[in-house]
């Protein structure tokens, strides 16, 4: 039999997700086989499994802290926004529709045998499943159809633990206002509570723990300060990457600009981390910094429009000055389409059909087209000759004479595109930073040095993360509380 618990907070951003990496280690350090699910994610920050598909990044940073392979099943619906009103609906992996909130509403029940199939499929052979849920059960405007919370908590016969941020302020009122609004037989599924990112003496907070243990009923797992070595991990927000990592003053400038569709900035987590590399994500309404060593134009979710947006920032006048000046750009996936002289999209993918001028600092142009280039690869940096691995996610094809100064070998085929001077690049794969010798070697051009060991300084950081918990949580009673569950039942 295998056990599963599920995970659910007060709202957005109260650390769904790194309570589940953390448990997810701790329990696997427990010599248990464990494995992260979250039935509805939306993200435009996707990571490729190894089984060919996309889920969010999260849950396979969760994957990473079970120590097991990626997969569709792990996160079987991933919404992609592509407008303020509408999403692209990934399903078990693949494109499945492209529909507006409203349209969604509706396709949400016929995804729920979907949802449980995965979940069935991740569960077998497992001794524990730990499922994530997705903003707040409180929405009950959603609960119709509702497959992210208590409607998969009840059609998957979950336990809930519910936690909630004291760093935001007000957790006695999310905790005990979650629990008044809920109908009866949602509020049945919580059996517990936990208050995570505590700052300071948690003693402190005594007997506020103590009041809504006794206002619901619920018992408490444990209050959880906040995890310094949080920043050291993927983010799965650009939000988290921006305000993450100690203050430094580093040697080279990573500048960002952050587009109103970013989508796989994943190539900034190892930046980051580099002591020597100050990484600024810039908002709107701010002129890019004339400082910059390196403007990197991240993914887009949507080329155009952030192509326009990028445009209406005056970001475009900013860029060519970096230029000029000799400055180093990079673009990547949707940002490498950015740079080059025209972008077209003959078929309206997204949006109306036409083409239109890119930022011109390649000799190449892009032309958006239906079939969806996905897939883990392996690359070898031809200037140094380092190995590297990433993965493909994009639609379009790029051509063009600065293709013929391609700097990486992809999967035995060129890959990339470079200005004459060599100080403007692109290409389609991410992740390729995580490479230690990449890394080291592209830094160096820009002159700084590279710490290696990023993957298992982002591993030892799990560990981290799970000694923590075992020290705040009591997770012998968070085991007692995972039902036993019949794998492949319906």
């Amino acid at each position: 039999m295998t056990r599963a618990i599920m995970i659910q907070g007060t709202g957005s951003n109260v650390g769904k997700s790194m309570l589940v990496a953390g448990l997810a280690r701790a329990f696997t350090r427990r010599g248990l086989k464990v494995a992260p699910f979250k039935p509805q994610n939306m993200s435009n920050n996707a990571a490729v499994t190894e089984d060919g598909g996309e889920i969010g990044r999260a849950q396979a940073l969760q994957a990473l802290a079970c120590r097991m392979p990626s997969s569709v099943h792990m996160n079987p619906v991933l919404l992609k926004p592509e407008t303020d009103i509408g999403s692209q609906v990934i399903v078990q992996g693949q494109r499945f529709a492209t529909a507006a909130a409203r349209e969604y509403s509706k396709l949400k029940p016929q995804l729920l045998a979907r949802v449980l199939e995965s979940y069935h499929r991740i569960a077998e052979g497992r001794d524990l499943v730990i499922v994530e849920g997705a903003g707040s059960p409180a929405e009950v405007n959603l609960r119709r159809g509702d497959i992210a919370n208590m409607g998969f908590a009840e059609a998957a016969g979950l336990s809930v633990i519910l936690a909630g941020d004291i760093d935001r302020g007000g957790v006695i009122a999310q905790l005990l206002g979650t629990a008044e609004i809920l109908p009866e037989n949602d509020r049945a599924l919580i059996r517990a509570f936990l208050v995570n990112k505590f700052r300071g003496d948690p003693s402190l907070f005594d007997e506020g723990y103590e009041e809504i243990r006794r206002r619901t009923g619920w018992p408490g797992v444990g209050v959880l300060p906040w995890f310094d070595g949080a920043w050291k991990l993927p983010a799965e927000d650009i939000m988290d990457l921006d305000r993450s990592g100690p203050a430094r003053d580093g040697t080279v400038k990573v500048v960002v600009p952050r587009l109103p569709r970013i989508a796989n900035f994943d190539d900034l987590d190892p930046l980051n981390a580099e002591p020597g590399v100050t990484v600024e994500i810039v908002p709107q309404g701010r002129a890019l910094p004339g400082d910059a060593t390196l403007v990197l134009l991240p993914g887009s979710k949507s080329t155009l429009a952030d192509l326009e947006a990028f445009r209406a920032e005056g970001w475009d006048i900013d860029l060519a000055a970096h230029v000029r000046r000799g400055g180093h750009v990079l673009g990547l996936c949707g940002g490498y389409q950015m740079l080059g002289k025209t972008v077209s999209d003959p078929l309206g993918i997204e949006g109306r059909k036409g083409s239109v001028p890119g930022l011109g600092h390649l000799a190449v142009s892009t032309e958006l087209t239906e079939e969806k280039r996905l897939g883990l690869g392996q690359a070898v940096h031809k200037a140094s000759g380092a190995a590297l691995s990433g993965y493909e996610i994009h639609l379009g094809r790029t051509e063009g004479p600065d293709c013929e100064r391609a700097w990486l070998d992809l999967d035995g085929r060129p890959e990339g595109a470079a200005s004459a001077n060599g100080r403007v690049r692109g290409c389609y794969l991410h992740g390729l930073f995580a490479s230690d010798r990449f890394r080291a070697a592209y830094l160096a051009e820009l002159g700084a040095s590279s710490t290696p060991g990023y993957e298992a300084q982002v591993d030892d950081t799990l560990d981290a993360l799970a000694d923590h918990m075992e020290r705040h949580l009591d997770l012998d009673l968070i085991w007692s509380l995972a039902q036993e569950i019949p794998v492949g039942s319906d």
